[in-house]
């Protein structure tokens, strides 16, 4: 997967193939909090997310209380957004989609 910053039209374009996350107003990161029944589904996306993240080989910055999970994705080493953000931001949707009505 390639660590080249994209452009922000490209930003836009991949952005428009999720739901729920955000841009920040340097268009340098993307963000969303996820929102599950209790503590145990909220870990559970946790590690799921973790072992998707560690196969790319890309981490996010994320906190946790309870049930709500906030996630903010970027690639540090290529100083703004690349493919690598957006895969993994999808695969947490799918993760969330698992547990969430």
């Amino acid at each position: 997967m390639k660590r080249q910053k994209l452009e922000r039209q490209a930003i836009d374009q991949e952005l428009a193939k999720l739901t729920g996350w955000s841009l920040d107003d340097n268009a340098a990161s993307i963000s969303k909090r996820f929102k599950f029944a209790n503590f145990v589904e909220a870990f559970g996306f946790m590690a799921e997310a973790a072992l998707t993240a560690e196969k790319l080989d890309h981490h996010p910055e994320w906190f946790n209380v309870y049930s709500r999970v906030e996630v903010k994705l970027n690639t540090h080493d290529a100083g703004g957004l690349t493919e690598l953000d957006f895969k993994l931001a999808s695969a947490m949707d799918k993760a969330a989609g698992r547990r969430t009505d």
